[in-house]
């Protein structure tokens, strides 16, 4: 497992002071990029073999959400390779050791030029040291849709949300997807779905679906083709 320590800053909380959900994505997300660096795979790797790590899905299990101020250890591993795919663990704990939130990801290895998946090498393989998957209840990777939606108004993607792969960073739709939900502070799972790359200057239609358990917001196209889909279920 690779860790790294923090502290909870103001600019990352919410209404209620704690550590928003959309920047604990990011917390996850940047300890991915900290452990690949490390390794000698990170960006400028990637970038000279024409290769990326492109997310998949993001399954987010929330027990609670530290609050401004508040130290952190996050870590993360590599749980598997299976062709063009690689799924990694992630958590956050608190300075006491309690789990304060864990995830699953999965993601593609893609060659940059043809846009199509690629097997990673061997060598790249055994430098993360894959370990075993975290004890956790693994959902599936796709997100059932619902039948009535309620459409939001257009958001064009700003220069600020496109990462070095030329395209929206993932947590830039989780974010997008909250925008559009009354309060964050009480939900227990974060699940997110990405089907396609979206870039600067895009119109992304988001719409918002009311269940009994469960919210989804599917980030679309101008013909309702999901860019991402994010699924959020709150506490009991």
């Amino acid at each position: 497992m690779y860790t790294f320590e923090s502290r909870i800053r103001y600019s990352e909380t919410n209404q209620s002071g704690k550590l928003s959900i959309p920047h604990l994505v990011d917390y996850f997300q940047d300890c991915s990029v900290f452990q690949s660096e490390e390794l000698g795979l990170g960006v400028e790797y990637l970038a000279s073999k024409g290769r990326a790590w492109v997310l998949n899905a993001w399954q987010i299990v929330i027990n609670r959400l530290p609050e401004e101020g508040e130290d952190v250890l996050i870590g993360t591993w590599a749980s598997g390779f299976q062709r063009f795919h690689g799924t990694r663990n992630f958590v956050m704990n608190s300075k006491n050791g309690e789990k304060l939130a864990y995830a699953n990801s999965i993601w593609v290895y893609l060659d940059t030029n043809s846009g199509r998946p690629s097997k990673p090498g061997e060598e790249e393989i055994s430098k993360y040291q894959p370990e075993e998957p975290l004890l956790m209840d693994y959902r599936p990777r796709k997100i059932r849709l619902s039948k009535i939606w309620e459409d939001r108004e257009p958001v064009r993607v700003k220069k600020g949300w496109i990462d070095s792969n030329h395209h929206v960073n993932n947590s830039w739709y989780v974010k997008a997807a909250f925008d559009e939900l009354p309060d964050e502070t009480e939900i227990r799972q974060l699940r997110v779905e990405y089907q396609r790359q979206a870039k600067e200057g895009e119109i992304l239609y988001p719409r918002v679906a009311r269940e009994e358990r469960r919210r989804v917001i599917t980030l679309c196209d101008s013909e309702r083709k999901p860019y991402a889909i994010v699924e959020v279920e709150p506490r009991d």
